[in-house]
């Protein structure tokens, strides 16, 4: 489990980086290149963005605080990928990336296990030899995971694209999957999770490159610290829009109140008495503007504000 001791072979892996430069893996003579997109910075960035997110998905599974991080980017076929996995039981779940094609999560069986015996009260432990197969309730986990990821990694995604993120269904055999070829190259993002100082676990998300293609010249852009100075046309359009908003503005010059007996017997001509001090509230919506005296100005009632509500003091919440 996470806080247990993990296998060298699902820690951080040797693996090529994205943009290296290795002809295996950019392109032999004659090859189409393996990542068109050169230097992924904004895809970066998101993962570690998206990084973040994963501790509300995970400390509820595995009821205890864990850290998330993202590890740099790699850009390889998929099949090396399937060969450089270790042996055993994997959850390969598909993510369908709208009309754009579909990604993939990857999370190891043992892990996948470990949770599900969380979930029904156990203690994490998973069986020391792992099935060939997942059980309907692991599938169902498995599910799960990806359903609560689903949505934190489109709000990831926001900045860069607009991409809805579906559950397909999980396969324990990659050679199952419809739509993803042993000649495709795909961006492959690792997150980490663990709890403590001990080893953690990985959980994989597979972009094919294909399927990123639209988005070649925002995931290829620099991400600065300090945002842009705002056009100053804009802001002047802006400041003019916002000034021409129109808001109701009343004035309560009393609130009296009457027992029901008294509405009960009200006739036509009857008069209500009513009171008010030298000064009334000034209301804009719900919030008090200011107060003023009563009086009239050009022949109809008016108000003459006497003060007005500083903005820090409560007008407009």
């Amino acid at each position: 489990m996470v806080n247990a001791a993990a296998t060298t072979q699902a820690d951080r892996r040797s693996r090529i980086r994205a943009g290296s430069g290795d002809a295996a893996h950019d392109g032999m003579f004659g090859a189409t290149k393996l990542n068109p997109f050169g230097d992924l910075h904004a895809l970066q960035h998101l993962s570690a963005r998206f990084a973040r997110t994963l501790r509300g998905v995970f400390e509820p599974l595995l009821r205890q605080e864990v850290r998330t991080f993202a590890e740099p980017l790699v850009v390889q076929r998929f099949a090396d990928y399937r060969a450089e996995r270790p042996d055993g039981l994997t959850a390969w779940l598909p993510l369908a990336m709208g009309q754009e094609g579909q990604s993939l999560c990857v999370i190891d069986g043992r892990f996948v296990l470990e949770l599900l015996d969380l979930f029904f009260g156990g203690t994490g432990a998973a069986p020391a030899s792992l099935p060939s197969e997942f059980s309907p309730a692991a599938e169902a986990m498995v599910a799960r995971i990806g359903q609560s990821i689903a949505a934190p990694l489109r709000t990831a995604w926001e900045p860069l694209a607009r991409i809805d993120f579906a559950v397909g269904r999980v396969e324990a055999n990659a050679a199952m999957l419809h739509g993803m070829d042993g000649d495709d190259a795909t961006i492959v993002t690792r997150f980490g999770i663990a709890a403590g100082s001990a080893k953690p676990v990985f959980v994989d998300l597979l972009y094919p490159v294909a399927a990123l293609k639209p988005h070649g010249t925002a995931l290829t852009g620099k991400v600065v610290g300090k945002s842009a100075e705002p056009d100053a046309a804009w802001r002047a359009r802006l400041t003019r829009a916002a000034m021409a908003v129109r808001f109701p503005v009343r004035s309560v010059l009393a609130e009296p109140v009457v027992p029901l007996s008294l509405l009960m017997n009200l006739q036509p001509g009857d008069v209500i008495p009513i009171s008010f001090g030298p000064e009334v509230p000034v209301m804009v919506g719900r919030d008090q503007l200011g107060s003023g005296t009563v009086g009239v100005s050009n022949g109809r009632a008016a108000v003459r504000l006497t003060s007005i509500t500083a903005l820090d003091e409560g007008f407009v919440q």
